[in-house]
């Protein structure tokens, strides 16, 4: 699964702005009412242009380690791994800093010596601790989902508020029996490399709230949502991605997954919870009206379900909307209209 070029953007992006920001903080420490021991000195009005160009060179190069190291390493390394790649990567990125500085104010020294005259040691253990940390709020955004841990520090989910969103609850089918066949640790490892696929959904600007257990939940802003009819391609997306690596599960786990789906839209509350783990969390009757579609799935012998309330506001010409009735749905006093979503065999889709 590759990341679409927003995404990438976006990751460049919150790179260049941690570089540009660590290295004038460190212009700011180093140059204002100080003077070095080394040959390089801390021009407060030189160092702070060379450090917002370097935040520009150095965060892309970076980003694109990430961006890399996100679409080649994460299925395929352990975490062990992915920090010893890091740790050679921080090595290389290091000497290509200190080449550059040396070609730019190494005059009439040896690259040895400049490279460790006094100071240098303290400058470099900045430079790694920076990429660390920059490293580590990577991975926090990651767990948290995309742009919500910016949402975290400037408070918008401390105060309980409404939102217009869409959500789908995905459910792996005749997921009792793949466990009882496979044994909890394949069964496991089923589930993780079906997960993995999902991320195929990103491309259709899904945030992923929750796996929980065989189970995930996405959700989009309205407009996100039905733009593109991102919410319905979402679907068939995964099953294609699932679809193109058939051979893979059946050589695997002697089978291909198959996930039913429910989709509901409507206003929900979305606040942070939690004082020792925190989590951003979503109520409402929008989410448990769209878990509950998704319960009607194997009734009606269909894979992707949705609300009358949702397929109004599609428009979606490249679909198939097949009216299943009023529906009781548990939970729910009235009851909710329903629709079986599947491909238009039109030319065109």
């Amino acid at each position: 699964m590759k990341l679409q070029r927003k995404q990438k953007w976006q990751i460049i992006q919150q790179y260049i702005v941690g570089w540009s920001l660590a290295f004038v903080f460190l212009s700011i420490v180093r140059g204002e009412g100080t003077e070095e021991l080394g040959s390089v000195q801390f021009e407060i009005k030189k160092s702070m242009l060379i450090s917002l160009i370097g935040g520009v060179i150095f965060g892309t190069i970076s980003g694109y380690a990430q961006i890399l190291t996100e679409e080649r390493g994460y299925k395929k390394m352990s975490i062990q791994s992915l920090l010893i790649l890091r740790t050679v990567y921080v090595i290389l990125f290091l000497v290509t800093i200190i080449s550059l500085a040396y070609l730019l104010f190494g005059n009439n020294i040896t690259y040895y010596d400049f490279a460790f005259e006094p100071g240098s040691f303290a400058i470099y253990l900045y430079i790694v601790s920076v990429d660390i940390f920059m490293f580590g709020l990577r991975q926090i955004n990651l767990f948290l989902g995309r742009n919500n841990l910016w949402k975290l520090f400037r408070g918008k989910f401390y105060t309980p508020r409404e939102e217009d969103r869409i959500f789908m609850f995905l459910d792996l089918q005749s997921s009792t029996t793949h466990a009882e066949r496979l044994g909890h640790i394949k069964y496991s490892k089923l589930i993780q490399d079906c997960f993995n696929d999902l991320g195929i959904v990103v491309e259709n600007e899904a945030e992923i709230y929750q796996y929980v257990g065989d189970e995930a939940i996405l959700t989009w802003e309205l407009k996100e949502g039905l733009k593109n009819q991102n919410c319905i391609n979402a679907y068939f997306n995964f099953k294609k991605q699932l679809t193109e690596r058939k051979e893979y599960y059946a050589q695997n786990y002697d089978c291909i997954p198959h996930f039913k789906a429910g989709l509901n839209a409507g206003i929900i509350t979305v606040t942070e919870v939690g004082k020792y783990k925190k989590e951003i969390a979503y109520h409402g009757d929008t989410i448990n009206t769209a878990a509950r579609i998704q319960g009607k799935c194997n009734d009606f012998g269909k894979e992707l379900l949705i609300s009358e309330n949702l397929k109004d506001m599609l428009d979606a010409t490249c679909f198939n909307f097949d009216e299943l009735g009023s529906i009781e749905l548990k939970g729910k006093e009235s009851k909710v209209l329903l629709y079986a979503v599947s491909q238009s065999n039109s030319p065109n889709t």
